[in-house]
C-alpha cells in the first residue's frame, strides 16, 4: 500500500487497482483502511457512480468504522448529491450498500431526509427505483413513511409509468394499517384512469388481489364506465377481474350495465369485450346467468360469423341455440 500512497484516488478508478484495494480491505488492517478511506473520501461522490469505484465503496461499507461510515453520509447527503448518485447505473448500487449498512437512526434520517427531496423522481428512473425498493425492504415503516406519502400523493403519476407501478405495489406490499389505507384507498379513487392505463391497470388489479376490501370502492369509481372500459385492451383486464372478485351485488351490477348498453352487440364482437363477457358468463349462475344468456340471444346470428363471437357462442347453452 505504501508505493501507491497518494495514488490511492486513481487507482481505485482502475479494475485491477480496485481488486487491489478490496484485498486489503479484505485483510483486516485498520491502519490500511484510514490510509485508504483518507485518500478516497474527499472523491466517494466520483467513486461511487465509478464502473470500478462503486465496487470499492461497497466494500468499504462493509468494513469501515461508525465514524467513517457517518463521514461517508455527511459528504454523500450534503445538497443533492444522493439523488445524483441514485440515479446512476453504479450509483445505485453503492447507495443500495449504503442502505443495507446504516447503523443508527441518525444514519437512516440523514439517508431518508436526502433521498425525500427526489422520491418521485426517484420512483421512476430506472435505477433510482432500485434504491427506494431498497428502503422498503431494510428500513421500517416509520422510516419509510416519505416513501409511502409520495406513492399516495402522486398515485396516478407514479401508477402510470413503467418503473413507478412497480414501486407502488411494492409500497402496497410493505406499507401497513393507516399507511396502506391510505394508499390503496387513493388508488381505488383513481381506479378509473388508472385501469385504462397500459401500466396503471396492472396496479389496480394488485389492489384487488392485496386488499380485496377495497372492491367495493373501486368498482363505485368503474360504475358507468363498464362497456367503454370492456372494449379497450388494459381495462378490459380489470373489469374481468372485478367480475371474479366481486361479491354477488357487485357482479350482478356490472352485467347489468353490459347486458343493458346500447353496444351490447358491439361488445360481444370486440377483440377485448369478448373475453369479458365470456368472463361473465363463466362466473354466473342461476337468474343472474340466465339474464346474461337471453340478453345475448338476439345477437347470435351475428355472432356465428364473427371471429370473437364464437368464441361467445362456445360459452353454456348458447352453443346449441
Amino acid at each position: 500500500l505504501k508505493e501507491v500512497e497518494g495514488r490511492i484516488y486513481s487507482i481505485a478508478k482502475d479494475q485491477y487497482g480496485c481488486r487491489f484495494l478490496q484485498r486489503r480491505f479484505d485483510e483486516g488492517v485498520a491502519e490500511d483502511l484510514q490510509k485508504i478511506f483518507e485518500e478516497i473520501i474527499d472523491h466517494i461522490v466520483d467513486l461511487m457512480t465509478d464502473p470500478f469505484g462503486n465496487y470499492l465503496v461497497q466494500k468499504l461499507l462493509e468494513v469501515c468504522t461508525e465514524d467513517q461510515r457517518l463521514e461517508i453520509l455527511r459528504v454523500v447527503c450534503s445538497g443533492d448529491e444522493l439523488i445524483s448518485i441514485s440515479l446512476n447505473m453504479h450509483g445505485t448500487r453503492a447507495v443500495q450498500k449504503l442502505i443495507e449498512t446504516l447503523k443508527s437512526p441518525e444514519q437512516v434520517s440523514m439517508i431518508t431526509s436526502s433521498l425525500e427531496q427526489g422520491i418521485v423522481i426517484l420512483i421512476k428512473d430506472l435505477n433510482g427505483n432500485h434504491v427506494v425498493q431498497r428502503c422498503l425492504q431494510r428500513l421500517g415503516n416509520e422510516e419509510n413513511q416519505f416513501i409511502f406519502d409520495a406513492a399516495a400523493q402522486h398515485c396516478v403519476e407514479v401508477g402510470t409509468h413503467r418503473h413507478g407501478c412497480c414501486v407502488l405495489q411494492r409500497c402496497v406490499d410493505f406499507s401497513k394499517g393507516v399507511q396502506k389505507e391510505r394508499l390503496v384507498g387513493e388508488i381505488a379513487a383513481n381506479a378509473l384512469v388508472l385501469s385504462q392505463d397500459q401500466y396503471g391497470n396492472y396496479v389496480v388489479q394488485y389492489i384487488l388481489d392485496e386488499a380485496p376490501w377495497i372492491a367495493p370502492e373501486v368498482m363505485a369509481q368503474l360504475e358507468g364506465h363498464h362497456a367503454h372500459l370492456a372494449m379497450q385492451k388494459f381495462s378490459s383486464n380489470v373489469v374481468e377481474k372485478c367480475l371474479k372478485q366481486g361479491a354477488d351485488d357487485k357482479r350482478a351490477r356490472i352485467i347489468h350495465e353490459l347486458t343493458k348498453s346500447a353496444f351490447l352487440g358491439q361488445l360481444l364482437q370486440d377483440p377485448f369485450a369478448n373475453y369479458v363477457i365470456q368472463c361473465a358468463l363463466t362466473v354466473t349462475k342461476g337468474a343472474l346467468h340466465a339474464s346474461l344468456v337471453e340478453a345475448i340471444r338476439p345477437h347470435l346470428p351475428a355472432l356465428r360469423s364473427s371471429p370473437y363471437g364464437k368464441r361467445i357462442l362456445c360459452r353454456t347453452n348458447l352453443k346449441k341455440a
